[in-house]
């Protein structure tokens, strides 16, 4: 059976891509989705791909503890996660983490995607990648129903970016509000 691939621009590849990719500043947000199917192809079996999932959690850098409250926490995870979002040049930067470490693979992948991005690029791209990946059916239903709710989260801070403007709060941190998860 062929896999299925994401409609994107082709992109030259090595024959093997580095096992940890940092996140980098390609282009664009359909490079950097190619890119991680492309890695994710040069696996055979999804043992591999859960180690390399988990290796690229072990990469992900510790969030401070003072951004681990309820603020950032996502609702809807098994685990505990959390994110933390700042605005600079019209750009949003994710800092996050996870106390499971497939979850913080999860992280990492997301926001290799993400970080970096306008609010509108954010907004206009769903994670069509991880149904490329055929992620939704390796993990189990609540990590599932976590990264849905993670990239909900994603969503909601560059929603309330875009609808904030330049009148966020002095730290160019815009806190989520309880129902625009919703």
């Amino acid at each position: 059976m062929e896999k299925p691939v994401l409609r994107t621009p082709s992109i030259d590849r090595a024959p093997k891509p580095d096992y940890i990719r940092h996140m980098t500043d390609i282009e664009t947000i359909d490079q950097t989705t190619q890119e991680i199917i492309d890695e994710f192809a040069f696996f055979d079996d999804w043992v591999q791909r859960y180690e390399y999932i988990i290796e690229l959690g072990k990469a992900l850098p510790d969030l401070s503890d003072d951004k681990k409250d309820e603020a950032h926490k996502v609702p809807g995870c098994q685990s505990q996660v959390w994110f933390h979002a700042r605005q600079e040049d019209g750009r949003i930067y994710f800092d996050a983490d996870s106390d499971a470490m497939i979850v913080r693979g999860l992280v990492a992948l997301l926001l290799r995607v993400y970080s970096g991005r306008t609010p509108d690029e954010i907004i206009g791209t769903p994670p069509a990648f991880f149904e490329v990946l055929e992620l939704g059916s390796h993990l189990s239903g609540s990590r599932a129903n976590g990264l849905h709710a993670m990239v909900t989260r994603i969503h909601a801070y560059a929603k309330a970016f875009r609808d904030e403007g330049s009148d966020i709060s002095p730290d160019n941190v815009v806190p989520i509000k309880p129902g625009a998860l919703n």
